[in-house]
This record gives structure tokens, sequence and C-alpha cells, in this order.
């Protein structure tokens, strides 16, 4: 990795080991199936990052009528994707690989865009929210079949127990943006 001024590198005698890189592991998994893993769940995590920093961002701003629900709702999705982050950066470890973390490695791996910094409105966020989502759930179905198709048992249930996760709050927020439901945006006037 290249030097950047934003980032302190101890030196290489205090390295244990190199970014993207997977050394043997103790799960007797061999290399090329954990590389292809740890990319995989780098993957994911990338996801759940910027997915964790845009939930929370609305459960920031949300306001209105809809705020109590909404935003506990947004509170309690943004800490469901820190507990899956935090299992899945785990997991990557014990592949023998180093969980993605920090700007650079979320870019390179990262399956969502990052939301410009602006305050939206509630229906708009949470259809952003939504399509993350539902990113990352199409992403994860194909990294559980990864798993089965190398035999790890271990990575194929905690992606599948996340799977179901991220599937259950993708509903919530769809009925939030159900028709009946959430102020229109083309129903009040613009805030300046």
């Amino acid at each position: 990795m290249t030097s950047t001024p934003h980032l302190r590198d101890p030196g290489a005698d205090h390295r244990r080991q190199e970014w993207d890189t997977v050394r043997a592991n103790e799960l007797r998994l061999n290399r090329a199936a954990a590389e292809e893993l740890v990319a995989a769940l780098n993957a994911e995590l990338s996801g759940f990052y910027l997915l964790f920093n845009q939930v929370r961002k609305h459960y920031w701003t949300v306001d209105g009528a809809e705020f109590g629900d909404v935003a506990e709702f947004l509170r309690s999705a943004a800490d469901r994707l820190a507990e899956m982050t935090d299992d899945l950066a785990l997991r990557v470890h014990a592949l023998g690989g180093v969980p993605v973390c920090g700007p650079m490695g979320i870019r390179q791996h990262a399956p969502l865009s990052i939301e410009t910094p602006h305050r939206y409105d509630v229906r708009s966020s949470l259809s952003r929210d939504l399509d993350g989502y539902a990113t990352l759930a199409v992403q994860m179905r194909d990294h559980v079949e990864l798993a089965d198709r190398f035999g790890d048992q271990a990575t194929n249930e905690l992606l599948s127990v996340h799977l179901k996760m991220l599937e259950e709050d993708a509903q919530t927020l769809a009925r939030y943006l159900a028709d009946d439901t959430l102020v229109r945006s083309d129903a009040v006037g613009s805030e300046n």
C-alpha cells in the first residue's frame, strides 16, 4: 500500500500481515478457498460499513410525524449492522485475512455507493436504505453459495443468519415505504 498523508504506518517491522493478503489459517481451509472467501467477506464488510453510516445518518436526521417509530427502527438497524460487521470481520481474521477497514479498503470492495452528505426527506432516505439492503442481500446470497461450495459450513451459517436479519430489516423498510405510510415529499412543501 502506498503511503498517503492521512494514513499512519508504524513501519514494516511492526506489521504482522500485509493488507489484502491471506495466510494459512487454523481452520484448515485451503488457501485458494480462503482467499475467495476473504474477498467475499470483505465485500460484505464494505457494504455493511457504508450502509451502517447511511442508516445511522438517517437516524440522526429523521424528523416529523414519523420520528418515533422510524428513528427507533433506524437506531436498532444500525446496531444490527454494527454487530454483523464485527462477526464478519472476526471470520475474515479466522480465515487468515485482514478485515477491510478505512476508506481505501472500503472503496476497493464496496458494493454500494456512498450517499452525499446532505439531509434528505424520510421517504427518500428510507428508499436508499432499502436499495442498500437489497444490494447486500443479493450479494450475500451469492456468498452463502460460495461458502457452501467450499464446504465452509461456519461461514455459510454466519452469512445465512445475517442474510435473514438483512431481509427482515428490508421488509420493515418496505412497510414504511408503502403508499399509505410516511409523508410523501410531493404532499408537503420543501424546507429551505
